[in-house]
């Protein structure tokens, strides 16, 4: 895949996990994107060496999508765990 259609899954995989785990978050744009895309190579990797499958086949492969997404929420409650209690600190 282009490095375009990885922004882009990144940027729905972002959003899409955001809408599953909603709160406040200490990012915006750029930062769910990011998740995004850290997400969905987790994901993948996740995918390969628990189930032994490839699961970042195609753009338009649910299985594409089903890695990203999860990858994405397993990043997003990292980064809520670890940045979103500085933030609460530093306004303390």
């Amino acid at each position: 895949m282009s490095i375009i259609a990885w922004i882009l899954i990144g940027l729905l995989a972002g959003l899409i996990a955001k809408a599953l785990m909603p709160g406040k978050d200490p990012g915006g744009f750029v930062i769910t994107t990011l998740i995004g895309i850290a997400g969905g190579l987790l994901g993948g990797w996740l995918g390969k060496v628990i189930f032994g499958v490839d699961s970042i086949d195609g753009f338009f492969d649910l299985s594409t999508w089903v890695a990203a997404i999860v990858g994405s929420v397993i990043l997003l409650a990292f980064y809520r765990l670890f940045i979103g209690n500085r933030s609460s600190r530093r306004h303390a």
